[in-house]
């Protein structure tokens, strides 16, 4: 008696459970460099919104009458919703009818972290 074997059409067992771990591996990965770059975008808005902060500082200082002393000024700002904390380092230069200003823009849960800097100079528009 023979027993004769019936060609049967479609993947074992194994060929579908090693294209499932091919697929998990994939998906993983994709997962993963996804969420990576949502933590890119997330900070570059942080950065440019900070940045909007330290140029906003820079302008009201530009118009400022009479011009700021030399001098550190702190304070906070909220732009888009959002709050940070910046910091304006006014100091001298060669030429007394300018002033060097430095602003700094940290976000208020991690105030030693730059997330901006901006350096600018002040002319004096009523030299004395």
């Amino acid at each position: 008696m023979r027993l004769t074997r019936r060609q049967e059409r479609g993947f074992t067992l194994i060929e579908i459970l090693v294209a499932l771990a091919i697929v998990a591996v994939a998906l993983s990965a994709g997962m993963r460099a996804l969420a990576q770059a949502t933590d890119t975008a997330s900070a570059l808005k942080s950065r440019t919104l900070a940045l909007w902060v330290a140029q906003n500082r820079l302008a009201v200082a530009q118009i400022a009458n009479p011009w700021p002393g030399l001098a550190v000024y702190e304070g906070d700002a909220t732009q888009a919703g959002i709050r940070y904390l910046w910091r304006a380092t006014v100091t001298s230069t060669p030429n007394p009818s300018f002033r060097k200003i430095e602003i700094t823009v940290a976000a208020p849960d991690v105030p030693n972290y730059e997330l901006a800097r901006l350096v600018g100079y002040l002319g004096n528009s009523n030299p004395q």
